[in-house]
């Protein structure tokens, strides 16, 4: 029996300090690859082909974005709205200053981190309980 809780924890330690370091590695990847989002506030106005934002960008430019299903729910019936632009490529923009899929992978890794560091102390009890 004690063989067997000493080989669960050891895998969980294992496997949580090392899939979270690779999470860990693919979000940090993930971030530099996302460019950098600046703050803008943007007109709405509504098309024929749907609502579209459109906004000044750090280099004077015009851009304009079509809005998706749940973009305009979370903008509701307002006329501005405070958005990110991607600087460097036009007509780019997002609701949120971060990506969700970074702050998801982000958020996996530190939570098998979290497994794998307390999966290790767990096993670091047991051999002084044992001991």
């Amino acid at each position: 029996m004690h063989e067997t809780i000493d080989a669960v924890v050891e895998i969980f330690s294992w496997v949580g300090l090392g899939a979270g370091a690779l999470l860990a590695a693919a979000a940090l990847v993930m971030r530099l690859l996302d460019g950098t989002w600046l703050p803008a506030r943007a007109v709405v106005e509504t098309e024929p082909h749907g609502r579209v934002v459109r906004w000044f960008d750090d280099d004077g430019g015009v851009n304009e974005a079509v809005l998706t299903h749940e973009q305009e729910h979370a903008i509701g019936d307002k006329q501005m709205a405070d958005i990110f632009y991607r600087r460097g490529r036009r007509n780019r923009m997002r609701l949120t200053r971060r990506s969700p899929g970074v702050r998801a992978v982000a958020l996996l890794a530190v939570g098998l981190l979290a497994l794998g560091v307390l999966a290790m102390i767990l096993s670091l009890i047991l051999i002084f309980v044992r001991g």
